[in-house]
């Protein structure tokens, strides 16, 4: 088992990776104590059942003397396909480090949930369905930043990118044989998409739950997101090392604007309470009280204005979208979400359900369902619509 630790023998090896039509790639990296994943290696390997074909890249171990330059323009090469499973992580990883996403891209995760492996198929069931092998995954959540590596890591992380050349080129044929080829890419389009791997300070607040959409609540809440996420970028740190989110909501409810003020918060850090991270809640704090009306952040309806799914039509639609599941093969959770189901009960049509391979499969039916022009009957074992 070849592990390359020099800019020269990474090279060499990208270079003769390029005589081939594609190149498996997976990761080993660490997020428990940064903001941004630290990289402790990369596993590739070119086609063949030759585990000579696959290597490990450790920049740990390398340090000054390897650079991942020449593996950035491998991933920039249009003639060599750079295949990996559950793609968005690792391909995060390369996006913030050198601004470089491997193109053209395969997921096999992704062309598994269109070939019929159900909703998010993972690396090891492929195996054992497609490669006819097993994984051992007892060194999965080791610390891969520790060196030296144990045999048993380097054989685990190995084992990631040689299986996957036979599950990339099964599923790659069969994708080829039933035209699904373009709605693999389609999905893809997400993954290379640079925009994808970038967190605005100032959208942070989105990803967080609550049932309070008071604009003003929301104001300080955006603030608080605002900072918390700016200070763990600046200094990579994890967001919960700033604060946590269930501080931050009890900042947002409570706005405490001083430090007497902010001693009495039950769930913020100690190490929060004072220094940079107080003032910067405080400040926060101030920024949404004080902002203007018109910059109030608030909730969207959609479209029609209703705020609530129609709970009957809701239901439906989740039968409809189990029945095209099982008749396409194509896991359901990748043709309509459960948020993109009640939307559309709610009367919504802004949803990726509607549009390219999924309108085809499930979007136009869905639509006629919810305009009442055709129902849903029970035949044997299957579920089929009709029109009304």
């Amino acid at each position: 088992m070849q592990t390359i630790t020099t800019t020269e023998a990474l090279a060499a090896y990208c270079e003769a990776a390029r005589a081939h039509p594609y190149i498996t790639v997976d990761t080993e990296f660490l997020r428990e104590r940064t903001y941004y994943s630290q990289l402790c290696l990369v596993q590739l390997a070119m086609p063949g059942t030759d585990d000579d074909n696959a290597v490990l890249v450790d920049p740990i171990e390398g340090g000054d003397a390897l650079s991942l330059a020449p593996l950035f323009d491998l991933f920039r090469d249009p003639s060599v396909v750079k295949v990996f499973h559950a793609a968005r992580q690792d391909l995060e990883i390369f996006a913030v480090a050198a601004g470089v996403i491997p193109a053209p891209l395969f997921d096999t995760q992704v062309a598994a949930m269109v070939c019929g492996f159900g909703d998010q198929a993972g690396y090891e069931t492929l195996v054992k369905k497609i490669a006819r092998a097993s994984v051992d995954k007892s060194s999965r959540f080791t610390d891969w930043s520790r060196r030296p590596l144990s045999e048993a890591q380097k054989a685990y992380a190995i084992a990631d990118v040689t299986h996957l050349r036979q599950i990339y080129e099964f599923l790659a044929a069969r994708l080829d044989k039933t035209g699904r080829s373009a709605w693999v890419q389609e999905e893809l389009s997400t993954l290379a998409n640079p925009d994808t791997y970038r967190t605005d300070p100032a959208e942070a607040w989105r990803r967080l739950k609550t049932r309070n959409t008071a604009p003003r609540f929301l104001a300080i809440l955006r603030e608080l997101a605002r900072f918390r996420e700016s200070y763990a970028q600046a200094r990579d740190v994890p967001r919960s090392r700033v604060y946590k989110d269930d501080a931050l909501l009890e900042l947002a409810a409570t706005k405490p604007q001083s430090m007497q003020d902010l001693g009495r918060a039950r769930l913020l850090l100690r190490e929060a309470r004072k220094g940079e991270i107080a003032d910067g809640i405080i400040a926060a704090v101030k920024a949404g009280l004080d902002c203007p009306q018109d910059d109030l952040p608030r909730v969207a309806e959609n479209a029609n204005g209703k705020a609530q799914a129609n709970p009957a039509i809701a239901d439906m639609l989740r039968v409809l979208l189990k029945a095209r599941s099982d008749q396409s093969g194509v896991a359901g959770r990748l043709i309509a979400s459960a948020a993109d189901l009640d939307h559309l009960a709610a009367g919504g049509h802004d949803v990726p359900a509607l549009s390219g391979w999924r309108r085809e499969v499930f979007g136009e039916d869905a639509l006629r369902l919810c305009r009442g022009e055709i129902g849903l009957v029970v035949r044997g074992e299957e579920v089929t619509a009709v029109p009304l």
